[in-house]
Order: structure tokens, then C-alpha cells, then sequence
């Protein structure tokens, strides 16, 4: 069992990195349901740092509660160290991964050396694959896969009335990827080559040799090139930088082409019928059987997580810092010790 404290990354106030403080606080408790976990990486995703923030610029009536003081996180890989009521899924030595509670909490305790997560949401981690990349897999792996292949649930987005259905892809479909070095990015481009599609990779120069190698068919350096200039008659648009510039990409679609922000911006309905296309996003959602079905893709090879670069728990401000330098390849990921 584990001991009565843990070692957390919390914060007191919103703002930069600075806030982050590593402290001492009480292990968490597994309730009905629930397992707890001993965690031996933390993967980081951009809601960790619109928690830290604040979410400034959310509209109020978008933005969940957040309560202070405050651990961040929702993406772990670990180990099961204690069992709640009613689990029979996993006992104690397993090895799981996990985005935990997501959108219902915002954030979940993740920063933490022991954290909490409802079975419903965890998956087992295949023994081949290490803890690092374990935790980068959850939220962006699940993201490109309910955006790309299943959606998995039926709960309404909050930035759209229509329902997101995701385009069947196969060899005949070209699917364009936005922010293709990213975490959710790179993801989405192994995804829709598994499917079978023709995947073309946007991202800036540095990043083209990492892309192909991950099997992007075309390469566009958009400090060079204006994909919205150069590219027609695609199928599909997954544009994983979106919001309000998002809409650019509607001249590169062919009719009956969608696509899908994944931070959605401002479209027209009636210009969007026009062209004889479909704009939709989904928030995702934890899900742990779809996190199995990526676990498996990664065990066999067909995808990998790439990692950006790792810190220890304790320098978490420097991973946020990272964070905020931008152009990513793959994941930032904290390691527990």
C-alpha cells in the first residue's frame, strides 16, 4: 500500500509556469469503481495549461468550475497499487494508461506520484511499450480516433448543434493534416494511413523528414507555401491548429470533402452548404475500451507515439515553458521517479 503522502505539482493561483509548486499533499483514496495508481509518467495536453491559466477568454458559460488549489493532468501510465468497490477489470500490478475523467473534470490530478482514475476510463499497457510513451498516448491518441474513426458516445459537442460522424476513409480518400508534427497530429496521420487514405502532412520545414518517415504521401512547409493556395480536391481536412484561421481550408476541400477543426473556429452554414461541404468538431471524451484499440495499434507497430522531450515531475514549470515555445514533434511527457 502506499504510503499516506505523495509528492504533487499544484497550483495556488492562475498564470505562467511559475505557479506550478511542487509539494507534499495526502495520497487519494479509490472509490467505488476506481483504481488508484501508482504513476510512472504524466503526458502534458494544451487544457493542462488553459487550467493553469485560468482559461482566459472562455466564455463564461463555456468554462467549467475550476477549484483551487489545483493538480493538474489528465494522462498517465502507472501501475494499479490499490483496487475501490466494484473493480474487477484490474487487480493490483497491473500496468495502465489512461486520460482520466475528461471533459467532466478538467483536470484530474494527474501531476501527482499516485492518482485516482474510474476503470471505465483506463486501458492495459502493453508490456513492449515504456511508460513514456504510454502517457502521451491518451488524449491525443483518442482525439485523431474520435475525430477520425469512432466517435464512441453520444454526448452533444458544446461548439456545434450537428453531430460529429467521422468520414469512412480507404484508399480512395486524401486527407489533408494540419499541425502534422503535433501530438494529436501525428497521431491523426498514422491513423488515416492505416485506414488507407492518402495523407498529406502541413507543418514547417524541420518537421518533413519525421513525417515521411511516419508515411505522409506529400509534405507542404507552410513557411513556404500557403496550403490553401497550392492544394485542391481533398477529401477530408484535419486541421489540429483550427480556430479562427480554420476556415482557410474550405477552399481546399472538393464537394462532399468536410472538415474538422479540432479548436473550432467561425464557419458560415450557409457558405458551407454552398460548397457542398460538412465543418465538424467533437470534444473528446475518455474512453477506455478505444484506448485498448490504440494500445493494440501500438504494440504491433502500426502507430508510435513520438515524444518531444521528457521532464521529472518536480520541473514541471519547465515542461510548460516548453509547451509555450511551440513547434512540438509528438509529446512533452513528465516522468515520476
Amino acid at each position: 500500500m502506499p504510503t499516506q503522502t505523495m509528492k504533487a505539482i499544484r497550483l495556488h493561483e492562475f498564470g505562467g509556469p511559475e505557479v506550478l509548486r511542487y509539494e507534499q499533499v495526502p495520497v487519494p483514496e479509490a472509490g467505488p469503481g476506481e483504481v488508484l495508481i501508482r504513476v510512472h509518467a504524466v503526458g502534458l495536453n494544451p487544457p493542462d495549461w488553459y487550467a493553469r491559466e485560468g482559461m482566459p477568454g472562455v466564455p463564461a458559460e463555456l468554462k467549467p468550475p475550476i477549484h483551487l488549489p489545483l493538480i493538474p493532468g489528465t494522462d498517465v501510465s502507472g501501475v494499479v497499487a490499490a483496487v475501490g468497490a466494484d473493480v474487477d477489470a484490474f487487480a493490483v500490478g497491473d500496468e495502465v494508461l489512461g486520460m482520466l475523467r475528461f471533459p467532466t473534470a478538467l483536470q484530474s490530478d494527474a501531476y501527482a506520484e499516485y492518482a485516482t482514475a474510474p476503470a471505465s476510463d483506463l486501458a492495459r499497457k502493453p508490456a513492449s511499450v515504456d511508460h513514456v510513451q504510454a502517457a502521451g498516448l491518451a488524449m491525443s491518441g483518442l482525439t485523431a480516433w474520435q475525430f477520425l474513426v469512432e466517435l464512441g458516445h453520444d454526448h452533444p459537442s458544446p461548439f456545434q448543434r450537428a453531430r460529429h460522424r467521422p468520414m469512412a476513409l480507404d484508399s480512395g480518400k486524401t486527407v489533408l493534416v494540419n499541425g502534422a508534427a503535433g501530438g494529436v497530429g501525428h497521431l491523426a496521420l498514422q491513423l488515416a494511413k492505416w485506414r488507407g487514405a492518402r495523407v498529406i502532412a502541413v507543418a514547417s520545414g524541420s518537421h518533413e523528414a519525421f513525417l515521411r518517415e511516419l508515411g505522409a504521401d506529400e509534405f507542404i512547409d507552410y513557411t513556404k507555401d500557403r496550403p490553401e493556395d497550392t492544394v485542391r480536391d481533398v477529401d477530408l481536412v484535419m486541421d489540429n491548429v483550427g480556430g479562427p484561421r480554420s476556415r482557410r481550408f474550405l477552399r481546399t476541400l472538393k464537394r462532399g470533402g468536410a472538415l474538422y477543426p479540432v479548436y473550432f473556429g467561425e464557419f458560415d452554414e450557409d457558405e458551407n452548404t454552398r460548397l457542398g461541404v460538412t465543418v465538424t468538431a467533437t470534444q473528446v471524451r475518455a474512453n477506455g475500451a478505444q484506448l485498448t484499440e490504440l494500445a493494440r495499434l501500438i504494440e504491433d507497430g502500426t502507430i508510435r507515439v513520438a515524444i518531444d522531450s521528457t521532464f521529472p515531475l518536480e520541473d514541471a514549470q519547465s515542461a510548460h515553458k516548453r509547451a509555450a515555445d511551440g513547434h512540438l514533434r509528438g509529446k512533452i511527457v513528465l516522468t515520476v521517479a
